[in-house]
């Protein structure tokens, strides 16, 4: 019987990116990452035409590290991976798409088993595209008289790469800017480095076959149950889809523990997770990471969004490839352009243009702390604050409490009234000496009622209603469904 497929770490990138900036002027680091030449030369630039960087991020199912050396018999034993079947898929595929000026980031989760056209091969799940081209590509250059073992893997997975791009582009409409493959190395040390990553389950957990055993409620984990959150499958209600969802609120519970936790100020940490991701990361040529490090700076935990494409039916048998996951072209091309695209407003007419911030509250920064029991406020208020012109600063949660405050350093109580003015929230403003120069920090209360509809969203680009309708009538509210997206505030509980 074929063992459970590991859903590798594409949590990696995630780090990479959101401490960038931190790490980005740590000496050797650029130099000891991977490339490959999968992308054009002038794919992305500093800042795409289109308004927007389009990574794609991939988590194969390789047993070498990101050099190509295989690994170590005791280290895969020693992480669970089970015995190879040969063939390279890639079992997770997110696609990240994020505005030039880095104001915020959607996070898009591609089933792996989703049943969908590969250019050249017809229909089949996606996670094969990568393996087909590369396997095609090997046999035609040793047909050639090429020998070299390196030179072969070299070259074979550049055309898997190649493949895997061309058809998440089509399936989506977007152009991927970027690319960035991740394997099995580095998952364990990438955890431990930042002291664990907070989850939630809603029932106790035994599954044999990835070696997940977890009970009812929180855990911080990190390591070997770590990779056996992320990978199982096997007994959850919705599969592979419910994977899907916990790589999700996985990657959100490390972007969170490291905005907060201090990972980019301890150089001890910074230095493991640099390693660690070394270790486990492959980019696509010509990628200027300096330059997206600083893209990446003002990026918040509040800010970064992670949804997943419209499914029609999980259980879809097909002719030749058993069952997969069926998806229907037109409503992912609609619901990512909804996300991604230009909104547009009444009747599809184009959205009107958005009005210019208020520049007189530039000068404020506003940390919001979530202390009511609404998942996903404190990044909506965030994202409210920074369109009516102040700086958006981090976000969290707080104990619960019944009313609304607003902390400002002392002389900043102009500053605090400004924002519970635009916040039209009756709220204490009071001094505390822990709050910076320059910032206020606000706690939402259970009180806390915006006109704007601030509860009931993420503050993220929101589908249109047709849009929101592509997700099959199966699928349950709750944390990584449509309705109910997962940001990096909070730890929800999931299956």
């Amino acid at each position: 019987m074929r063992g459970a497929k590991i859903a590798l770490a594409v949590v990696s990138l995630l780090v990479m990116g959101l401490t960038g900036y931190a790490w980005a002027s740590l000496q050797g680091l650029v130099n000891g990452l991977s490339y490959s030449d999968v992308i054009g030369d002038g794919a992305g630039g500093d800042k795409p035409a289109d308004g927007a960087r389009d990574i794609l991020l991939v988590g194969l199912d390789s047993r070498t590290d990101a050099q190509g050396n295989p690994l170590p018999a005791d280290l895969l034993a020693q992480l669970n991976a089970g015995e190879s079947d040969g063939e390279l898929n890639t079992d997770t595929l997110i696609m990240v798409h994020i505005p030039n000026d880095g104001s915020k980031a959607v996070a898009m989760s591609l089933p792996r088993d989703s049943y969908v056209d590969i250019p050249g091969y017809g229909k089949h799940k996606i996670n094969s595209a990568y393996a087909r081209a590369m396997l095609q590509a090997r046999k035609d250059l040793q047909a050639q008289g090429v020998t070299d073992p390196k030179e072969l893997d070299v070259k074979a997975n550049q055309a898997g790469a190649k493949l895997l791009i061309a058809t998440i582009q089509e399936l989506t409409g977007s152009t991927i800017d970027n690319y960035a493959a991740i394997n099995l190395l580095g998952f364990s040390d990438i955890t431990k480095a930042i002291g664990g990553v907070d989850v939630c389950l809603k029932d106790n957990v035994d599954d044999e076959y990835s070696g997940a055993k977890f009970t009812k409620g929180q855990h911080t984990i990190d390591g070997v149950q770590a990779l056996e959150f992320v990978r199982q499958r096997h007994g959850l209600p919705r599969g592979d889809l419910d994977r899907v969802v916990r790589q999700q609120v996985f990657m959100a519970g490390m972007a969170r523990k490291i905005l907060s936790a201090g990972t980019l100020t301890d150089p001890g940490k910074l230095n493991s997770l640099v390693d660690a991701i070394k270790k486990s990361v492959v980019l696509n040529q010509n990628w200027d990471i300096f330059s997206f490090a600083q893209q990446m700076k003002g990026l918040t935990g509040g800010q970064l969004e992670f949804r997943t494409i419209p499914v029609d039916n999980v259980e879809y048998r097909t002719p030749t490839d058993g069952v997969a996951v069926k998806v229907d072209p037109a409503k992912v091309k609609a619901f990512v352009q909804g996300l991604t695209g230009p909104q547009a407003g009444a009747n599809g007419a184009p959205a009107p243009p958005q009005q210019k911030p208020d520049e007189s509250h530039k000068d404020t920064t506003v940390d919001v702390r979530n202390a009511s029991d609404r998942t996903g406020l404190a990044a909506t208020v965030a994202k409210q604050l920074a369109d009516k012109g102040f700086t958006a600063g981090d976000t969290d949660n707080a104990s619960s409490r019944k009313t609304t405050v607003i902390w400002v350093p002392s002389g900043g109580e102009a500053a605090g009234q400004a924002v519970a003015d635009a916040l039209g929230a009756k709220a204490t403003v009071q001094e505390d000496k822990s709050v910076p120069k320059g910032h206020v920090k606000v706690f939402l209360g259970s009180d806390y009622q915006s006109s704007a509809g601030a509860s009931s969203g993420t503050g993220a680009a929101q589908a249109p209603p047709a849009q929101q309708q592509a997700a099959p009538p199966s699928t349950p509210s709750g944390p990584g469904s449509d309705d109910q997206p997962i940001t990096a505030d909070g730890v929800p509980c999931v299956n």
